[in-house]
């Protein structure tokens, strides 16, 4: 039928297109015949498509050649399979560093990738991650495939580090865990598996990291939001929060922040968490952690992971992610972890199970080198201890950029309060200006954070914190 249709459509073109000519063809079944005539395509082996019209030719093939009363020369033009593909929009942070490089101001200042920076702006390896990959490297080892769950002193070191030695569970063996493509791998591969068995929504947190949405959308889930933070008065909004969970459906899987919250550096204390934790468990509710900062919020890992353990203690069985990007600097080696508290050590084999079952189609297996410098941090003592001393060291950085921010501010006379700046924890301040002020803080001052005013602190040094302060105050005061 198609054949025909273009048949037709050229015949009606053949007054003004075609051409007398005598060339040599071979007419095929694909010929097409109009009354008296025939449409012949003749494949030429190129892109142009030559259709040959004329008499119907005899079966002898002295009558196949140069019968021909005209011949239709015709561009075929075939559309590229991604044709139709849209321009994507350009994503929120990584066009922002796009934009910043792009930026050719002296004093151009970054503060929106969430990365940790030293004081003189530049990206910092700690010492004790230096030291375990100059040892790793000494020996020699192979490069050969992880298992699909990972390195298993990895996993086990990563486990511990979070749940704690004592953690019963653990000790137990009823947590199942594995090795995952840092924070989001994780996220990814735990909302495929709560999709598979049953669950159709989670319940984040409003405002969140912004690649929740995306990760927990394309795992086949509806996100929805519980409040969190009121703009209004910069801090928890913690009545809100509650009244939100108490009428989350029973059983719902809810998303936590175990730290230093992204992005508004608000956490409840230990206190609001008992009666969060209170509250899941009156409503059945799963608590999905995710730990991307600890030891890197407070510089005390153990009390930046009181809260996760403190719901393992209440009798949760919690899941929980982990990344190892911001507090031991290894964010281009992609390590993380991924764990579920069962309730016997057979229920914790078969959560295993299905966790493999999700990452071997998805990555197969995750890579070596940095997990196994975790682990050769985590698994001595010595290095362990300087771990902490140094991932205290950069918190107590971020923190002094806190304070020098907010007492800069105040004193250029501001007339709003920024002591939500040295209230919030952690690499990101929540600055409650507005897109507007944002958009305006970029092209007056060429200084660069997302729209909705998250500042990384990681960004803010001693020799731009000034300047990072008078262009808040000359954007923000009077409005």
């Amino acid at each position: 039928m198609m054949l025909r249709q273009a048949a037709q459509a050229l015949s009606r073109r053949l007054p003004t297109t075609a051409r007398r000519s005598s060339p040599s063809f071979l007419a095929t079944s694909s010929s097409v015949g109009i009354d008296n005539f025939v449409l012949t395509p003749v494949n030429l082996q190129s892109k142009r498509d030559i259709w040959v019209w004329g008499s119907p030719p005899s079966s002898s093939s002295s009558n196949r050649r140069g019968f021909a009363d005209a011949v239709v020369d015709h561009e075929v033009t075939h559309e590229s399979h991604w044709s139709q593909f849209p321009m994507a929009p350009p994503d929120p942070i990584i066009g922002l560093t796009e934009a910043y490089l792009k930026d050719d101001f002296p004093d151009k200042v970054n503060v929106g990738v969430g990365a940790y920076r030293c004081d003189q702006g530049m990206p910092f390896v700690l010492p004790v991650v230096r030291e375990a990959e100059n040892e790793l490297v000494a020996e020699e080892l192979d490069h050969e495939y992880s298992g699909i769950a990972g390195c298993p002193n990895f996993v086990d070191v990563a486990l511990k580090f979070a749940y704690g030695d004592e953690c019963v569970p653990l000790k137990e063996n009823r947590v199942a865990g594995v090795q995952t493509l840092s924070g989001t791998g994780g996220l990814r591969v735990f909302g495929e598996v709560l999709h598979q068995f049953g669950h159709k929504h989670i319940y984040v947190p409003n405002p969140t990291w912004g690649n929740h949405i995306p990760i927990f959308t394309n795992a086949g889930l509806e996100v929805r939001k519980y409040r969190y933070y009121d703009n209004a008065t910069s801090n928890l909004d913690f009545n809100g929060l509650l009244d939100d969970l108490q009428a989350i459906p029973e059983g719902s899987c809810v998303l936590l922040h175990a730290c230093a919250h992204n992005p508004t550096g608000m956490d409840p204390t230990m206190e609001q968490w008992k009666q969060i934790s209170n509250v899941a468990k009156e409503r059945n509710l799963l608590p999905f952690f995710d730990c991307a900062y600890q030891g890197f919020a407070s510089g005390d890992a153990r009390k930046d992971a009181a809260a996760l353990r403190m719901f393992v203690e209440d009798g949760h069985n919690i899941a929980l992610v982990q990344s190892f990007s911001k507090n031991f600097g290894l964010y281009g080696q992609r390590v993380g972890a991924l764990s579920v508290v069962a309730d016997t050590p057979d229920e914790a084999k078969r959560v295993l199970s299905q966790l493999k079952v999700h990452i071997r189609p998805s990555y197969s297996n995750p890579p070596r080198h940095g997990a196994r410098i975790v682990s050769k941090i985590l698994s001595s003592e010595k290095k362990t201890d300087e771990f902490v001393e140094q991932c205290m060291g950069m918190a107590k950085r971020i923190d002094s950029m806190r304070i020098k921010l907010r007492n800069t501010l105040e004193e250029l006379g501001s007339s709003r309060s920024w002591e939500h700046v040295t209230k919030q924890i952690g690499m990101f301040a929540y600055s409650g200006m507005s897109k507007d002020e944002v958009v305006a803080l970029r092209e007056k001052h060429h200084i660069y954070c997302t729209l909705d005013g998250r500042i990384s602190m990681a960004g803010v040094t001693s020799k731009n914190v000034e300047y990072i302060a008078k262009a808040i105050h000359d954007v923000t005061e009077g409005k």
